[in-house]
């Protein structure tokens, strides 16, 4: 039984099968609105995915690659302070006590009325678009990671004290581990968000990226372009899930073992 398990391992992930699955129902209720309704407005999938090519020559390239390393670099920025923030609130009960009414103040606050503040103090250059991923999507980070910790059973602890393990030990070999599966999770849900709070600030103060390329096609009524656009940014945030996926099969296979998935 545990060969059949292990094998399972190797197994297209479920989540893939499912985002396929997804996507050629999206283009084919697609298809089915732009032959009904025969708009302009709405233009037919295969026409869109034909002119992709041309429009990635033509400069959407460099957008995309624009809006990329603006992600990455928000997402980073955003898991390193969420992984301070998690371990610090999860394994220190006055930090905790200290931080929690903030992490539940700031939760639920709606971050994008916040970007005129930070336009303010940043300007409206790169450093604002990062600050924006950044603070909307560490809280829910912190708030993942720190739950984590809780539910990781205390006797791992104690395994480790009865060796000699120091404090760093521990979160090294118990809680890093320990809080892998679920931070993978909260990522999954993070960078949609990511890519959705780039298209916004990307409409202000900028000339590159995918936020620009839409708008500025819908502003010329290009309409093509603009869904090739759209569709880029779509890519974009399906492959991203698919690698934290993959990562998710990689490195938490324990995690699937334990689970009988």
């Amino acid at each position: 039984m545990l060969s059949i398990k292990r094998n399972k391992l190797f197994v297209l992930p479920k989540s893939f099968r499912l985002l396929f699955g997804g996507i050629l129902s999206f283009n084919v209720i697609w298809w089915l609105l732009a032959v009904v309704f025969n708009n302009k407005a709405l233009p037919n999938p295969i026409d869109v995915y034909s002119i992709l090519p041309r429009a990635l020559s033509q400069g959407m390239f460099d957008h995309s690659m624009a809006s990329l390393r603006r992600i990455f670099i928000g997402v980073f920025i955003a898991l390193a302070l969420g992984m301070v923030g998690g371990i610090l609130t999860g394994l220190n009960k006055k930090a905790n006590k200290l931080l929690n009414p903030l992490l539940y103040l700031s939760y639920p606050v709606p971050k994008l009325a916040l970007l005129p503040v930070v336009m303010i103090f940043f300007g409206i250059g790169e450093t604002t678009k990062v600050v924006m991923i950044v603070l909307i999507i560490v809280f829910q980070l912190i708030i993942s990671i720190r739950d984590a910790i809780r539910n990781i059973d205390k006797e791992n602890y104690y395994v480790l004290s009865t060796l000699g393990a120091s404090k760093m030990q521990q979160i090294w070999h118990v809680v890093l581990p320990g809080i892998l599966p679920e931070t993978l999770s909260a990522l999954r849900v993070t960078v949609g968000i990511a890519t959705s709070v780039l298209f916004v600030t990307e409409t202000f103060g900028t000339n590159k990226g995918l936020g620009f390329f839409i708008v500025d096609a819908w502003m010329r009524i290009d309409y093509m372009t603009m869904y090739a656009g759209i569709v880029m940014l779509s890519i974009i945030g399906s492959l991203l899930f698919m690698l934290l996926d993959v990562a998710d099969a990689v490195f938490c296979k324990w995690s699937r073992l334990r689970s009988g998935n």
